[in-house]
């Protein structure tokens, strides 16, 4: 069980660096760009086989906003830098990809059902980034009072 963590969690960093890297995050961002990408996709990774992957998305996105945050007051960059290749591990490509194929295939209630599970998930990832920002508004404003 350690194996494939350690495989999952490698890859997953080098795919968030490198789009740290396409996106022109300055360079010494790219190692917690990475971090970012990794703990998330580690998150999902642990947690989909005994929930379901929206519930699973929703955790590690939050994660990515809290992380996020973190690193943009640590290192005093912007929350986009960190978040944007935070996500990419979590964006589902493969089931956007199967949708189109099987719409060009004519297996439309099988490419409806992908497409719809790509939708969800993807509205998964921007209501998890919205609420770690609300959750960080809140804290901040109970931590100033």
């Amino acid at each position: 069980m350690l194996i494939p963590i350690i495989e999952q969690g490698l890859t997953s960093f080098i795919a968030s660096l490198l789009f740290g890297l396409i996106f022109n995050a300055p360079k010494n961002m790219l190692i917690p760009c990475g971090t970012v990408g990794m703990l998330s996709w580690l998150i999902y990774f642990v947690i989909e086989p005994g929930y379901q992957a929206v519930s699973a998305t929703l955790a590690a996105t939050v994660v990515i906003g809290v992380m996020s945050q973190f690193f943009a007051r640590k290192y005093k960059q912007p929350v986009i830098i960190f978040s944007v290749a935070g996500i990419i591990p979590l964006v589902p490509g493969g089931l956007s990809y199967n949708a189109m194929r099987y719409f060009v295939q004519n297996d439309y209630s099988t490419a409806v059902e992908h497409a719809a599970k790509a939708l969800i998930l993807a509205g998964t990832i921007a209501v998890g980034l919205v609420l770690s920002e609300v959750l960080n508004q809140a804290f901040r404003r109970k931590v100033k009072s």
